[in-house]
């Protein structure tokens, strides 16, 4: 069984309507062969299937590596409990023995104490940093499975012998000489751990001794996909079925499959498990028109399987959908319950999913009844169907609400059992274990037999802990600097022959000799007002001192312009129409010349209300250039660009074959146009690429973050090691973007942050042809890496603070402004009583918070200007730690932006942006700073570190890696690139490489886990700075809420967007009239808000965001750091006041929510020295209301956003309109004209 075969997926659903000549298609395309394996399974085979295992993942993780030796952990954490969180248990099908997963432990009950109504002491039975869960015994007894991610890191099957609670207590004051010896250096066997020595193999033993891991044994061995629910066959000792979740394409979310494994002996040394073992036994639902070639992007699959006797499978199954989406209607049924017959691959339905669905199925022991669990109306059913008659009975309501509307890898419901005798069923709810009696009534049918018991149980629970990353950022030294560097900077092009580069700076032009120290110079513009923005220049051929770029006016849209370095020679080309315009490009033959453009339609910034017809390539002939140059001739050029790729900066436009062609270039693709009879040919094409370039016989290509090149083919250009493109050669050794060759094609230039790298290409073959050709896994890049040049280029700008300075003296004659007659929460302390000022004074100098105090202590500077506000609050300004936004993303233009306008009206001072670009993330950062638009600052991990299955994927398998991948956040952010956010990453071993990575960086950890709450957990453990979103099951218990609020670790819960039903921003919208909401009209488009004016109606329980809320409440009275983030969801600033009441409905005041929105916030991303509180020394970030809003009393969101002034570094608006009132009063927001209505500008030029 150590060959993975393929088998037939489960065939389309039979609710959809097939004609029978496409049933015959499909059934005669799968059922081509039987075959019989160990006489146990009968599946059908098909080598055409693509599940992804040929493309996921990349590179394979470096090992060995143990997660629980090879990172350290030195805390100690030990508390008691009574209760637990989603406790998956087995019983033992003799003794009654009642095993249970909390926490990552796994723990006993003693069968012959379980019938007292007494508290039992849980022993423990398997313990560690390994999380272990999904405990399942054999049909015998003598053997127990489970779920573990020891060692490797990622989730696996281990099986042991079971030898009873007592015998395997690993709490036992006695046992063998082996166990007391291992208890006795405990200790010092921890502490040498922590302290980072190397384990050896005495200490290992001991280890595994006090862990109870010494007899375990492997069964699965995944290192990247992870395996879960096991059951044992019930008749063949040596065959298991579990889950294998594979990698769908495009999803975030791990599709499951049953397969089937070979369990190995446990009395004989652990075998050799292979990587990517066992058989698919049930595979996922091709939906109709999907061909095998199309399997890998089915996100939905079989779960939760047991065994029918010795040929069947039952199993649970979202029916409801074939790609997995949020928001689903429970009580309409979403999981149905199905048989699989292995001997004639027939599947049935057992239980449909209407009503409320049906999930976690469970056989009694004589297999007569079947139990599972589903919703009736605002209860959660325990029911059982009679296999012999089909009888259905509700047996109990008391189960916690099941979890069968989100993506649940951790089960829609803990596993639990049926007695021994099947008297009764044993199962978690509410945080305790039941005792649900059953009896038999005239038909034989199980039914309920009394009211159900809690069995009791007290447990020790003991955990190492990681130390939680922290840092510290003094963003008030930063920030009152006179100038700011520009790190992020993108769309370079060469000159002809290599010498001098140009790219684009947040909105400047910037030229820069190759291999010149010098400064780099900013090319001479028409406009140098900061909301006139330069972007996508280019040379023109032949001459290396006159550049084309694209002047953005937020009213006038695109304008192009020349520039001559040499001269200072700056024109405007005329006669191009109202349009949006990119990558311009002029031929290079005599006159006339031609140009050409890439003409963009609806974009995030600019909106779709004007010139919007007729995207694509456009040329025209350049008369009288360079002197007075003016388009005639204006022609649409069809062609294969493709406009709905981003980031869309990726487009570079050369003439060729004197200029009868032109040479495109994209983020997946090269292709060449004749302008002559318009004919298109693709030269080059990349599987998963970011960036494609062609010179000559040479293509580069950016994958997965990294730069290569290639000999030019007609293959897909691809970097996994085992497929290859030939002839592949790695350039950069942590990432580069915005690759370009010169004009000769002899030397390739990238970006990495704030260096220039470029490459003499002849060199690589003569130096580095033998690591090239002996190094399959990174291509030679280390040999390479000695041959690349490396030139760090320097651009700043104006800080905002030096601007005001300036602005300031030049309006007022001063620099100082005073808040006076003002109700201040300074939020200094965290204690209410000491943080509220009444009569209060802030005397804020050039941006910086200089006194705060009593109106009597601060005294008023002469000349200082005074703003009196009448008593009205004064709070620091929020921050939005969970800020999702798509300019960082989708925007081609560097316009103004209304999404960060309308954060900045509402209060929101701080941004931090969990997924967003590496380069355009902090390039719009600096946009802000330079003033091209007003907006909040800006903090972001960029690019996730993502282990699904996209271009954005990041394979974490070594140290270099998991430095690799922060470095490049780091290139472009610097201190603003203060975190980073894992994501669907499913081994642990990766995330710890990336956590030590992230302490010699002083970085963050801010990770999503993909609705995974066993993952979420561990993340806790091991010390990463927040848990992103709420852990996915909305009511937690005593072993949870202390482990994570005594951890270190805080959180952002997002009620807006909860798991386990309907999100909270339905409750916005439907209570909200957003659409008539004139602040939100002047700064949102209104095509945006139109898709909020009907909502559906949910009942009050099928919001689980309450729970959640009430989870938190409880965790930050323990002292857990508890953040507010709206999740970018729209609209964008209500939203965030209205996070703050779902956040107070769980039990805090005001104060504290308050706290959560400033302090809490700025506290755990390391800023508080800065910002979050008001205090002397940090930056003027604060929000004032009227006199009469009373913060502290009534609900939060209906205060908070009736906001008079935001200020913002000093600098300080009118909230409703941002109209500036300090230090340039009177000063409008200038955007792009969002809706139709708003244009006036056709008069001045004709739209394209």
């Amino acid at each position: 069984m150590s060959k993975t075969r393929w088998v037939k997926p489960e065939l389309p659903n039979r609710r959809k309507t097939l004609s029978l000549t496409l049933v015959a298609t499909v059934l005669s395309f799968y059922l081509l062969q039987q075959l019989s394996i160990h006489s146990a399974f009968h599946t059908s085979q098909h080598d055409e299937l693509i599940d992804g295992d040929e493309t996921w993942p990349i590179r394979h993780q470096e090992l060995p590596y143990d997660i629980s030796t090879d990172y350290p952990y030195p805390r100690h954490l030990e508390y008691d409990v009574e209760e637990g969180t989603w406790l998956h248990l087995t019983v033992h099908p003799i003794t009654s023995d009642i095993v249970f997963a909390m926490v990552g432990d796994l723990y006993c009950l003693p069968g012959n104490e379980t019938a007292s109504n007494s508290k039992i002491m849980a022993r423990p039975v398997m313990l560690g940093i390994p999380h272990d869960t999904d405990p399942t015994f054999d049909a015998t007894g003598e053997r127990l499975a489970f779920r573990s991610d020891a060692e490797t890191g990622v989730d696996n099957i281990f099986v042991v012998n079971w030898g009873g609670c007592d015998a395997m207590d690993l709490r036992a004051p006695s046992g063998s000489p082996q166990f007391l010896n291992a208890q006795k250096y405990r200790h010092l066997d921890e502490e040498l751990l922590a302290q980072g020595y190397p384990e050896t193999a005495e200490r290992k033993v001991r280890r595994l001794t006090r862990e109870g891991r010494v007899n375990v044994r492997r069964v699965t061995n995944e290192t990247y996909r992870w395996v879960t629910s096991p059951r044992f066959h019930p008749t063949n000792a040596s065959r298991m079925i579990a889950i294998r979740w594979m990698t769908p394409q495009y999803s975030d979310i791990g599709a499951p499959e049953g397969w089937a494994y070979d369990i190995p002996r446990l009395d004989e040394p652990q075998p050799r498990i292979p990587q990517r073992g066992g058989i698919r036994v049930v595979g996922r639902t091709l939906p109709l028109g999907y061909g095998p070639d199309r399997y890998h992007e089915i996100h939905i699959g079989p779960e939760q399987f047991i065994w029918y006797g010795d040929d069947a499978l039952i199993y649970a199954k979202n029916v409801q959908e074939d790609f997995w989406h949020y928001g689903k209607d429970i009580h309409k049924g979403i999981y149905a319950i199905k048989m699989f017959n292995l001997s004639d691959e027939t599947t049935e339905t057992l239980v449909e999913a209407l009503p409320g669905g049906a999930s976690r199925p469970e056989l009694s022991r004589d297999q007569r009844t079947l139990a599972f669990v589903r919703r009736v109306r605002d209860k959660e059913m325990l029911v059982l169907r009679d296999m012999l008659t089909g009888t259905f009975h509700y047996i109990w309501d008391g189960l916690t609400y099941d979890l069968s509307d989100i993506h649940a890898p951790f089960s829609t419901y803990p596993s639990f059992s049926f007695s021994p005798s099947d008297d009764a069923i044993i199962i978690w709810a509410a945080g305790r274990i039941w005792r649900v009696p059953l009896s038999v009534n005239s038909h034989g049918e199980r039914v309920r037999g009394g009211s159900p018991r809690q069995i009791l149980f007290h447990a020790r629970i003991e955990k190492r802990l990681a130390d939680t990353l922290h840092t510290s950022v003094n963003l008030t030294s930063l920030e009152s600097q006179d100038l700011q560097r520009v790190r992020a900077l993108k769309e370079l092009r060469s000159n002809d022959d290599g010498t001098k580069v140009v790219f684009q700076a947040a909105g400047l032009t910037v030229a820069q000799e190759v291999g010149n120290s010098a400064t780099a110079v900013e090319v001479p513009v028409l406009c140098s007002v900061p909301t006139c923005a330069y972007h996508h220049p280019s040379f023109v051929p032949g001459h290396s001192n006159l550049i084309i770029h694209t002047r953005w006016s937020n009213q006038h849209f695109s304008t192009f312009e020349l520039a001559d370095l040499l001269t200072g020679r700056i024109v405007s080309i005329e006669g191009t129409p109202l349009g949006k315009y990119l990558a311009p490009a002029i031929s290079a033959g005599i006159a006339p010349r031609r140009l050409a453009f890439v003409k963009t339609a609806e974009d995030v910034l600019t909106s779709d209300a004007i010139a919007t017809s007729k995207p694509g390539i456009y040329i025209c002939d350049l008369v009288n250039f360079p002197s007075t140059p003016r388009v005639e001739n204006l022609r649409f050029i069809p062609s294969t660009i493709d406009l709905s790729v981003f980031p869309a900066n990726h487009i570079r436009m050369t003439f060729i074959d004197e200029d009868t062609a032109l040479h495109v270039e994209q983020n997946t693709q090269v292709f060449k146009v004749d302008l002559n009879g318009n004919q298109v040919r693709t030269l080059a094409r990349g599987k998963m690429s970011m960036e494609v370039a062609l010179s000559k016989k040479t293509a580069a290509f950016v994958d997965y973050f990294n730069v290569y090149v290639a000999p030019v083919t007609d293959e897909l250009l691809w970097s996994r090691p085992e497929n290859a493109t030939r002839g592949l050669m790695r350039l950069s050794l942590h990432g580069g973007h915005d690759i370009t060759f010169s004009g000769d094609g002899k030397r390739l230039f990238w970006l990495f942050g704030a260096e220039l790298h470029f490459l003499e290409l002849k060199q690589i073959s003569g130096s580095c042809k033998r690591a090239i050709i002996e190094d399959r896994q990174t291509f030679g890049v280390d040999c390479i890496d000695t041959l690349v040049h490396r030139q760090e280029i320097f651009v700043s700008h104006i800080s905002d603070i030096a601007r005001l300075k300036n602005e300031a003296f030049e309006t007022w004659h001063t620099d100082t402004l005073v808040i006076t007659n003002a109700t201040i929460l300074s939020m200094e302390t965290g204690n209410l009583e000491k943080d509220l000022i009444r009569s209060g004074r802030l005397l804020i100098r050039n941006g910086i918070i200089e006194d705060i105090g009593s109106e009597a202590s601060v005294n008023i500077p002469k000349g200082a200007e005074i703003v009196d506000v009448e008593g009205g609050f004064v709070v620091p300004g929020f921050i939005d730690v969970h800020a999702h936004w798509f300019g960082c993303f989708f925007s081609r233009y560097p316009s103004s932006s209304w999404e960060l306008a309308a954060f900045l009206a509402y209060g929101v001072t701080t941004l931090h942006n969990p997924s967003a670009h590496n380069v355009e993330a902090f390039a719009e950062r600096s946009r802000v700073e330079r003033g091209i638009t007003p907006g909040p600052r800006i903090f972001s991990v960029g690019n996730i570190i993502y282990g699904s299955a996209q271009d954005i994927h990041q394979d974490i398998v070594d140290e270099r890696t998991a430095y690799s991948a922060l470095a490049r956040i780091k290139a472009e952010g610097q201190e603003y690139g203060l975190t980073y956010k894992n994501y669907g990453i499913s081994s642990r071993a990766a995330r710890q490489r990336l956590l030590r990575a992230a302490r010699n960086l002083s970085m963050l950890a801010v990770p999503e886990a993909g609705m995974n709450f066993d993952w979420d957990l561990t993340y806790i453990i091991d010390g990463m700075t927040t848990v992103e979103h709420a852990l996915p099951i909305p009511v937690l218990y005593d072993d949870v809420t202390i482990l994570f609020a005594k951890s270190g670790t805080g959180i952002t819960p997002t009620h807006l967007v909860n798991y386990g039903g309907g999100f909270g921003e339905e409750v916005v919208w439907k209570e909200e009239a957003v659409n008539f909401n004139d602040k939100l009209r002047r700064f949102i488009p209104h095509s945006t808000l139109e898709k909020f004016t009907e909502s559906a109606s949910r009942p009050p329980d099928s919001y689980s965001y309450r729970n959640t809320s009430e989870s938190i409440a409880r965790m930050s009275k323990l002292g857990l750091s508890s953040h507010v983030g709206a999740h970018g969801e729209q609209p964008f600033g209500l939203n965030y006041h209205r996070e703050m009441s779902f956040i107070a409905e769980g039990g805090l005041s005001n104060f504290e929510v308050l706290l959560s929105a400033t302090r809490k916030a700025a506290k755990t991303l390391g800023l508080l020295t800065s910002i979050g509180s008001l205090g002397p020394g940090k930056l003027a970030d604060l929000l004032v209301y009227p006199p009469g809003v009373d913060l502290l009393d009534g609900r939060i969101d209906q205060k908070t956003r009736q906001l008079k002034y935001v200020m913002r570094g000093g600098r300080m608006w009118l909230a409703d309109t941002l109209e500036e009132l300090w230090p340039v009063h009177g000063r409008r927001l200038d955007l792009p004209p969002l809706n139709p209505s708003s244009s006036k500008i056709f008069e001045e030029r004709d739209e394209l």
